[in-house]
């Protein structure tokens, strides 16, 4: 996208190399790109907190479980369960077979040292990902008997939300 320019410099200017230092909004110029030694990238990594993809999907199983606890303790009805454990599961499933492709998978270990592959790796799998919970929330009038399609669409948006938990208590810890 072509930026728009609003300083009023004349194009003779702009070919002479006058006002190079002007480029920048605040008047600085770029700074000097560094690449890190081989220590200072160590260390910058052991600052990094890591979350395992793994540790997530488990507590998206948990946290399904536990609203499908809820839901029957509440309505004291098995159909709301079952429908919200089936959209807990609809989000789950697909959440392990994209950590099982993106870690421990055959193309994982092809693509690791090559950033562009291990992108194009993930994008796949994560349409794959996304077509296995249309899916499953396709097949579940067929599966669920006595369907409440309000508790699936519940278990599955909880079990959704653990993606913006795991992030923010990620956060939290580093401050």
């Amino acid at each position: 996208m072509p930026t728009i320019r609003t300083d009023q410099r004349t194009p003779a200017a702009e070919t002479s190399g006058e006002g190079a230092a002007d480029d920048w909004e605040d008047g600085a110029q770029e700074p000097e790109f560094k690449p890190l030694t081989r220590e200072e990238a160590q260390q910058w990594r052991s600052r990094q907190p890591w979350l395992s993809p793994w540790r997530l999907v488990g507590v998206q199983a948990l946290v399904g479980l536990i609203v499908a606890v809820l839901g029957w303790l509440l309505t004291q009805s098995a159909s709301v369960a079952w429908s919200v454990l089936y959209g807990a599961a609809s989000g789950v499933l697909p959440a392990a077979v994209m950590a099982w492709g993106t870690t421990s998978g055959e193309l994982a270990r092809l693509t690791a040292g090559f950033a562009q592959a291990a992108f194009a790796g993930f994008l796949m799998w994560e349409g794959v990902k996304i077509l296995l919970t249309v899916a499953m929330l396709w097949s579940a009038r067929f599966l669920v008997p006595d369907l409440s399609w309000l508790g699936l669409l519940a278990g599955l948006v909880l079990v959704l939300k653990v993606y913006g938990l795991g992030f923010w208590l990620q956060a939290r810890r580093r401050n």
